[in-house]
C-alpha cells in the first residue's frame, strides 16, 4: 500500500476535515479525496462519513487507524536507518515547542553529541498540535511539549516541573492594569487566567512569544506572567519583584512518545533530557534576533 494515502487517512482523522488534511498537506481537496477513494477501495470499507460538519470515522476507520499508524511508523523508521551517515549505527529525531530550545533541548543536542556519538539527530521546531500528530504518525521519535492533551498510545512523560508566576517592575510589587502584558502560555493558562483576573480581559498589550514579552517588559516596565525559572535572575538583581498574593499556574513540560516504540536509544535520549533538564539552571536574558514561522507556537520564555 502507498505510504501517502496512510499518511493522509492520518490527517483527515487528526483534524476531522478533508479541507484541513488538504491545506496541512499541501494537496488539493480533490486530491485528498482522491487518496481517500483509493485506499477504501483497497480496503473494501468506508472509512469517512462526510458532513456539513467535517469527516467522521466510521467503524472500519477507527479499526484501521491503529494499523495506519503502525504502517507509517515502520516506514520512516526503515528511511531513516537506510539514511543513515557513515559511522552512526542508528537515528533519532525529536521536535520541540519552539519555547523549549533554549537552553533545554539546546543543551540536550550538546549532551547527546558528547554522550552518544555513534547516534544520528534530526530536531525539528513546529506547533504543539503539529508535533502530537508527527509523534503519533511516526515521523517523529520523541516531542517535548508543556502540557501536552492525552492521546492514545502516547505516553506523557514528566521533564520538568515548572510555574507561571506574576511579575512587576513595579519595587513595591504593585499590580499595574494600565501597564499589563498578558502572554499567550496556552489554553489552560487562558481559562484559569480568566478566572482569576476577569479585570484583565482586555489588556493593553498581549504578545504570543514569552521571550518577546520579558524583553519588552524589561525595556519599557509593566507586569505580567512568565516561568520562574526565566524570571528568576531578574527578581534576583531586583529588576522584577513578585506581586503578593497572586496565583501561580503550572506550566510543566513533558516528553511524548509511542509507547509501542520505546527501545534502547528512545532510553538514551530520555536520560539525556531528565540530565538536562535536572541541572535546573536559570536561563540568560531572551534575545530576539530571528524571525519566527507564522506558526511558531504560543508562550515561552
Amino acid at each position: 500500500m502507498d505510504i501517502a494515502l496512510a499518511r493522509t487517512f492520518l490527517e483527515v482523522a487528526a483534524s476531522g476535515s478533508f479541507i484541513a488534511a488538504a491545506e496541512r498537506l499541501h494537496l488539493t481537496q480533490t486530491a485528498v479525496s482522491a487518496r481517500i477513494r483509493a485506499l477504501e477501495e483497497q480496503l473494501g470499507r468506508r472509512l469517512f462519513v462526510r458532513n456539513k460538519a467535517g469527516a467522521r470515522l466510521t467503524p472500519a476507520g477507527e479499526r484501521f487507524t491503529r494499523h495506519a499508524a503502525t504502517l507509517v511508523q515502520v516506514w520512516e523508521r526503515a528511511r531513516h536507518q537506510v539514511a543513515l551517515p557513515p559511522g552512526r549505527r542508528d537515528g533519532v529525531s525529536v521536535g520541540g515547542e519552539l519555547s523549549l530550545w533554549h537552553p533545554l533541548l539546546a543543551d540536550w543536542l550538546v549532551w547527546m553529541h558528547r554522550e552518544c556519538p555513534e547516534i544520528a539527530l534530526r530536531a525539528e521546531v513546529d506547533a504543539p498540535a503539529r508535533l502530537l500528530d508527527r509523534v503519533q504518525e511516526g515521523s517523529l521519535d520523541l516531542a517535548v511539549l508543556y502540557n501536552p492533551p492525552q492521546r492514545q498510545d502516547l505516553v506523557a512523560e514528566l521533564l520538568v516541573e515548572e510555574k507561571l508566576v506574576l511579575v512587576t517592575s513595579d519595587p513595591g510589587g504593585a499590580l499595574l492594569p494600565e501597564h499589563y502584558v498578558h502572554v499567550d502560555w496556552g489554553s489552560a493558562f487562558a481559562a484559569n487566567h480568566q478566572a482569576a483576573f476577569p479585570e484583565l480581559v482586555s489588556p493593553p498589550v498581549a504578545i504570543s512569544l514569552g521571550p518577546l514579552a520579558l524583553t519588552y517588559l524589561l525595556s519599557v516596565g509593566g507586569c505580567g506572567y512568565f516561568r520562574l525559572g526565566t524570571a528568576q535572575p531578574f527578581l534576583a538583581d531586583g529588576r522584577l519583584t513578585r506581586v503578593p498574593g497572586a496565583p501561580e499556574f503550572s506550566h510543566s513540560a513533558y516528553t511524548v512518545y509511542a509507547g509501542r516504540r520505546e527501545g534502547d536509544v528512545l532510553q538514551r535520549v530520555r536520560r539525556g533530557l531528565s540530565a538536562v533538564a535536572g541541572r535546573g539552571r536559570p536561563s540568560p536574558a531572551p534575545v530576539i534576533a530571528a524571525r519566527l514561522p507564522a506558526d511558531a507556537p504560543a508562550g515561552a520564555a
